[in-house]
């Protein structure tokens, strides 16, 4: 791991010690501040006015409990969260996250990378997220509902359109976020669209919300492959995870001319040397929410791998869309072996520290997911202006909006990576660009 500027150490050292065992936290810290030495050395104010701590420790963080009933007639406690971390640019704005592994360290990991990945989108958004250790897996609508509707009786009093904006992450999608809107309607007496993001269509929601992470993603790749004078055409993609990013990034994949020839869930994975059936992923996924093990039933010629890794799979551009720290170095060296070129995460920090540096030492390009999958709150923050102007656009109009973001976002990674003598390296442009509009935010504002 490389020395951290002595300032910089000293403030990490705060953040272990002031948060103890959040290690997913500290992770994130970490990422940010081995880029951070070149500007806080050119910037002596950020440092005076303590910016970069401040950043550190988030603005407010809230723990409830959350009791509710199941269909049994038994009485379950769960555990909320919402974290909002810094809103010098905007109103709070990240997902809500319903899973077993939610606890505190997750999600303020999760809010602090949401800061510089609302930053880059050059959108008016600060950064927060939430969530509980609820799992939705294998509940009822019943029981979904229940729970939501006990969540929001907390979470509202904390959200408001100008204040703080949740959305749907993992185990929140749609029928959660309608669940947890009705609520906050039902309490607040108000028909408040721009409170969450990720509503259904016919009641305020967006076009390409659905599809936003993973295509955005994509377009980001797209970009990268266009800086070295190439292109989609021919190469082959591994996709991790089976959900919406994953989904949606290999349609694009296929639009744009790539070849998607494998995805996995949690028990294994499936390899399609003839391309990923994305309507039968789709249909395995969505609709009869089963595993991807299944996807062999209905293609012969595909092989399922029950556990190991996807990363065996040989391929040129490989996107990470599962879930943090799934790719690790080992998985990194053998991507590395068999030729990869991009690395892009489509989810949020899906790449450990070791498997970053093997890339880096390799040449091998990477994406990191605050920049690469910033298209997932890109159209949130679109879905905000069309409520706030009561307003509907089309689903091209708002491809168009989000290419155009993802390509934004690719171009200040690469000016300030370029600007602060690490030419090339997205990694650092990602931190530094998304850092910069943030602290300047923060110096103009004052000490609050």
């Amino acid at each position: 791991m490389p020395i951290l500027d002595e300032k910089l150490g000293d403030i990490y050292d705060e953040v272990l010690r002031r948060n103890p065992g959040e290690d997913e936290f500290h992770q994130a810290v970490r990422e940010v501040l081995d880029s951070l030495g070149p500007v806080v050395a050119k910037h002596p104010e950020y440092g005076d006015a303590a910016v970069i701590r401040r950043l550190c420790e988030p603005e407010r963080q809230i723990i409830f409990r959350v009791p509710w009933v199941d269909d049994a007639g038994n009485v379950r406690i769960n555990r909320g969260f919402r974290v909002e971390f810094n809103s010098a640019l905007g109103p709070y704005k990240g997902g809500l996250r319903f899973h077993p592994s939610v606890y505190l360290g997750i999600v303020k990991f999760l809010g602090f990378e949401q800061i510089f990945k609302n930053s880059l989108t050059g959108m008016p958004i600060g950064g927060g997220k939430g969530g509980s250790d609820f799992d939705p897996k294998g509940r009822s609508d019943g029981e979904v509902m229940r729970f939501c509707q006990a969540f929001m009786t907390e979470l509202y009093r904390h959200i408001g359109e100008h204040t703080d904006v949740p959305a749907g992450d993992i185990g929140v999608g749609g029928r959660e976020i309608g669940y947890l809107f009705g609520q906050y309607k039902r309490i607040t007496n108000r028909y408040e669209s721009g409170v969450l993001t990720g509503k259904g269509l016919t009641w305020g929601g967006s076009q390409v919300r659905t599809e936003a992470t993973g295509y955005g993603t994509v377009f980001f790749v797209e970009e990268m492959l266009k800086a070295r004078g190439d292109s989609f055409d021919g190469k082959r993609v591994v996709v991790s995870g089976s959900g919406n990013v994953a989904i949606y990034a290999a349609e694009k994949v296929r639009q744009l001319g790539g070849t998607v020839i494998a995805c996995s869930d949690s028990n294994g994975y499936v390899v399609d040397e003839k391309g990923i059936d994305l309507d039968l992923l789709k249909d395995i996924k969505e609709k009869r929410r089963a595993r991807v093990s299944t996807y062999v039933e209905a293609r012969t010629d595909a092989r399922y791998v029950e556990g190991g890794s996807v990363w065996d799979v040989a391929c040129d551009v490989a996107l990470p869309c599962a879930t943090q720290n799934e790719l690790n170095g080992r998985d990194a060296a053998t991507l590395v072996k068999n030729g990869c070129a991009i690395v892009a995460e489509g989810a949020n920090m899906p790449c450990t520290p070791d498997a970053v540096r093997l890339f880096a030492d390799a040449g091998v390009l990477f994406a990191p997911g605050k920049a690469a999958n910033a298209g997932g709150v890109a159209t949130s923050a679109l879905e905000m202006q069309q409520n706030a102007s009561r307003d509907s656009w089309s689903f091209d109009h708002t491809e168009r909006r989000l290419a155009d973001i993802m390509h934004g976002i690719h171009d200040r990674c690469l000016e300030s990576a370029e600007l602060y003598g690490k030419p090339g390296n997205y990694l650092a442009g990602a931190n530094i660009a998304g850092f910069i509009q943030v602290a300047d935010a923060m110096l103009a504002l004052g000490v609050i």
